[in-house]
């Protein structure tokens, strides 16, 4: 194999020393909003956002005083794309269907698909009001058929984003918060004085976000690792420098740690793509966030073959994946580790990011490689039943139970199966229980 770095990005151990620091910020935060609850929740808010407000729960006048604020354009394109989303998600969940089956004669054994009681929507917006987060979330839930979504966002330039809070309460949430960071992640799982812990804690968020959701999983359930964003262009010749680097940098925006990566099998290709790149970012109103996130974290990897290309694809496991090459259907076909694909070059990451239908919220840290992103399962507990309708099936079952928990040593679980025996299966049942436990 031979695979050439014509661009690198910051070496592992500096990403992982930064990701220590952060992780002992997170740590003392969560442990301060459990010791202090509102309180702490409420100097975080000061420190880090610069807001402050008697209750950081928006009431209802609020938030249609808030929506008011919206123009008509923005919330005819707002209930559009919730409707993309909203669809998209009720079709994967009109195709979980609860199942019952009878296994043997008198034995049924079924599942039910039950949704998560309460979930917390986190929905970034301190840099970008991130309105489609919203969608992803909350209305994916609602979908699912949570009873209680609670939603936070931060203060956007000093007070609530309209179009955010609009998204929220168009998608079902139940109650909205203006917290940000890690005290909004943090208070919906640990719960305060005036927060009611949730079940779930579900979307993105800046490394901090992430990172606490990581150390908040098992105390409640989480999505996934959804920290900065990445994005992979994997491209051969069939396709433009422009498009390329458009793609890339449309992502590296996002933050300052922002991973993009050009995976291509044409130098042409890549040298073009590295030239304009800084091209557009000469003239790209972001360019301040994304030329920082391009130089530590954007690189670009020459190939020789496709199959070299899917090998280095699927190890990165990037969250977004752009497919521009004259076999994009062999990559669907082929890759095994992503967030998403995107193939073809009508099609771009954006769309899915905004208003495609597809949900947004997408592994990232080689996440890719055991999960998939957030979708309306992610809202649903799937929980098994078992139930035996004969005297007959409680004896033939319970004989069998009886010896294999004694295979295993375990007395007392066989004579859970035993009394059945006993009980449905008259005298003459042979199920080799010891005498010592035999009634």
């Amino acid at each position: 194999m031979t695979i050439e770095y014509l661009k690198r990005g910051k070496p592992e151990a500096d990403r992982a020393a930064d990701d220590a620091k952060t992780a002992e910020v997170v740590s003392a935060t969560l442990h301060a909003i459990e010791m202090r609850g509102d309180a702490a929740v409420r100097e975080l808010a000061n420190r880090f956002d610069n807001y402050d407000r008697e209750s950081y729960r928006l009431s209802p006048d609020e938030i249609d005083a808030l929506i008011a604020k919206v123009g008509p354009q923005d919330m005819e394109d707002i209930r559009f794309a919730q409707e993309q989303v909203k669809k998209f998600a009720q079709a994967q969940r009109d195709s979980m269907t609860d199942i019952e089956v009878e296994t043997l004669p008198g034995v049924v054994l079924g599942h039910k698909n039950i949704p998560v009681q309460s979930v917390g929507c986190y929905v970034p917006g301190g840099k970008f009001p991130m309105v489609a987060s919203a969608h992803m979330s909350v209305a994916t839930a609602a979908v699912a058929g949570v009873p209680r979504i609670v939603a936070c966002t931060p203060p956007f330039n000093g007070e609530p984003n309209p179009a955010v809070i609009a998204a929220m309460h168009l998608g079902g949430a139940h109650e909205i918060y203006v917290l940000g960071g890690i005290q909004a992640v943090g208070a919906m799982a640990i719960g305060t004085q005036s927060i009611a812990p949730v079940h779930l804690l579900v979307g993105p968020g800046n490394a901090f976000v992430a990172e606490a959701k990581r150390q908040l999983f098992g105390r409640v359930g989480i999505d996934l690792f959804a920290g900065p964003t990445e994005t992979m262009v994997i491209a051969d010749e069939t396709v433009d420098a422009e498009m390329c680097a458009t793609d890339l940098l449309g992502q590296a925006e996002h933050g300052y740690n922002s991973p993009a990566v050009l995976l291509t099998n044409s130098r042409k290709l890549a040298e073009g793509t590295l030239a304009e790149i800084e091209r557009i970012l000469a003239i790209l109103p972001t360019a301040d966030t994304a030329r920082v996130s391009w130089a530590d974290y954007g690189e670009v990897i020459l190939c020789d073959t496709y199959e070299e290309m899917l090998q280095v694809a699927d190890d990165i496991a990037s969250e977004h994946v752009q497919v521009m090459t004259d076999r994009d259907d062999w990559f669907l076909e082929n890759m095994t580790c992503y967030g998403a694909l995107f193939l073809g070059p009508r099609t771009n990451v954006a769309n899915g990011d905004k208003v495609i239908g597809t949900n947004h919220t997408l592994p990232t840290k080689k996440a890719g490689r055991y999960t998939g992103g957030l979708w309306v399962g992610k809202f649903l507990k799937t929980h098994s039943y078992q139930k035996i309708t004969t005297d007959a099936a409680a004896a033939e079952i319970g004989a069998y139970g009886s010896r294999l928990c004694l295979l295993e040593g375990f007395v007392g679980h066989a004579e859970q199966c035993n009394l059945r025996v006993r009980r449905y299966g008259g005298e003459n049942v042979d199920y080799g229980a010891p005498a010592a436990v035999r009634g």
